[in-house]
């Protein structure tokens, strides 16, 4: 829509959002699976920490909205409150808020378009509630760079990147990759592939297997 300016996807920053590069090169699978906020599965919880789970949301709102990826950023927002905002052209911004509770966004996915009651979580309006916002820092997090450049280039590139980020998730829950090599892993194996912008199903589906294969050669 012509009426909507940019759209803002709104992120933990994970356990690690204030580790150092050295700091990282030692993160076990169980600080990794200590996410601040959220209880979620092991996969998903090790892409909140990488922020691949905003790299493939930036690629979801860019097909789902008709975006262009210019117009999708990324927002640290710890307290996990807000869970993302439009900004339209006349300068407004409508923003969804909730307690952090994944138990409503996947009974809304359920129910749409009616909402129900619901056992999720409720707002304290009388606690105070924090809703600091900061720009993510694109050298802590290269996984967001990655997820710019496939929403941009569409094609076989998410397929790849989708299936090289599950199996790189898998060898480092297993104990099998460093958590720091996940997401170079990834752009190595992005970058190997050679790109079609108009694949078939059945290519994808091959250039799933092969990117899963092809990660299980990274150190």
């Amino acid at each position: 829509s012509t009426e909507v300016a940019q759209v803002v996807l709104t992120a933990s920053g994970g356990p690690f959002r204030n580790h150092t590069r050295e700091q990282l090169e030692s993160v076990t699978v169980e600080e990794a699976l200590n996410h601040p906020t959220w209880e979620m599965g092991p996969k998903i919880t090790v892409d909140s920490a990488t922020m691949m789970n905003k790299a493939l949301e930036i690629i979801e709102a860019r097909w789902l909205f008709g975006l262009d990826p210019s117009q999708i950023r990324v927002m640290i927002h710890p307290s996990s409150v807000i869970h993302s905002l439009v900004e339209f052209c006349d300068g407004s911004v409508v923003a969804q808020l909730s307690p952090p509770d994944m138990r409503l966004p996947i009974q809304y996915a359920l129910s749409y378009p009616e909402r129900l009651p619901s056992p999720a979580q409720r707002f304290d309006w009388g606690a105070t509630t924090q809703l600091e916002l900061s720009p993510a820092d694109p050298d802590r997090f290269p996984a967001l760079a990655l997820g710019a450049e496939v929403a941009g280039k569409g094609g076989t590139a998410g397929a790849v990147l989708n299936a090289a980020n599950e199996a790189a998730v898998a060898r480092f829950l297993c104990g099998d990759l460093p958590f720091h090599r996940i997401v170079p892993a990834c752009q190595a194996v992005l970058r190997h592939h050679t790109f079609d912008p108009h694949p078939s199903l059945e290519h994808l589906m091959r250039l799933d297997q092969w990117a899963r294969q092809e990660i299980q050669s990274w150190r």
